[in-house]
């Protein structure tokens, strides 16, 4: 039965980057597979493997005709040959697409992906390349598997859920949180646009005060 939701969840996958797409969105990122998800079942990890395959061949044409670039974050060489080969395969024919920046979390948990680029800094520091004191926001954002994307705008949370799940933690500092009761399978178009109505009429401060936003209109 698990599998089987998984099938709708790719329903909804498919409605939300064309609601995207009408909506003039230019950066969607889904979660697809958590660093965590390795550990389910071996039979649903390869379930939602192969759907990724199969999925990921049925929609290249779609993607290349409505201009989406896919890409991907997280640890992708985890993936099965076959997965990954897929991926990459994918990722090549839409390099040149520029409507939409489609990003796939595979095999992603965000407290890696940091641990990851502190890893990597201090690499750096450590052959003598870097001083500490060079280490700013940009450098560890160049440094993040989403380097050269702008930070999240807006996360949506579905299945009533209230947390975060490590998902993009550095990314999302000054995101508008959305969450809906809506599980992923049922989630459609109109949620993600009664979404986008719920962030329109958020007002986003980054620390400054109303009325500092507000001359900001004027």
């Amino acid at each position: 039965m698990r599998v089987l939701g998984h099938r709708k969840g790719v329903e909804a996958v498919r409605r939300t980057i064309e609601a995207a797409r009408e909506e003039g969105i230019r950066y969607l990122t889904l979660y697809a597979f958590s660093d965590e998800n390795w550990a389910r079942p071996r039979a649903e990890v390869e379930a939602l493997m192969e759907l990724l395959v199969s999925n990921l061949k049925a929609e290249l044409p779609s993607f290349v005709k409505n201009g989406i670039r896919l890409e991907s974050i997280g640890d992708v060489s985890r993936l099965p040959e076959g997965a990954a080969r897929e991926l990459e395969h994918c990722r090549r024919e839409t390099a040149g697409n520029k409507d939409l920046v489609l990003s796939l979390a595979l095999s992603y948990g965000s407290q890696e992906e940091i641990r990851r680029c502190i890893t990597r800094i201090a690499e750096r520091v450590a052959r003598g390349e870097l001083r500490p004191q060079d280490i700013d926001r940009q450098m560890i954002e160049s440094n993040l598997y989403t380097a050269g994307m702008p930070p999240v705008d807006l996360l949506i949370r579905t299945s009533g859920e209230m947390r975060l799940s490590n998902f993009l933690l550095w990314q999302s500092a000054y995101a508008e949180l959305y969450f809906t009761p809506v599980l992923w399978p049922d989630f459609s178009k109109e949620d993600f646009r009664e979404a986008l109505r719920a962030y329109a009429r958020r007002e986003r401060r980054f620390g400054r005060t109303s009325d500092q936003c507000a001359n900001d209109k004027i």
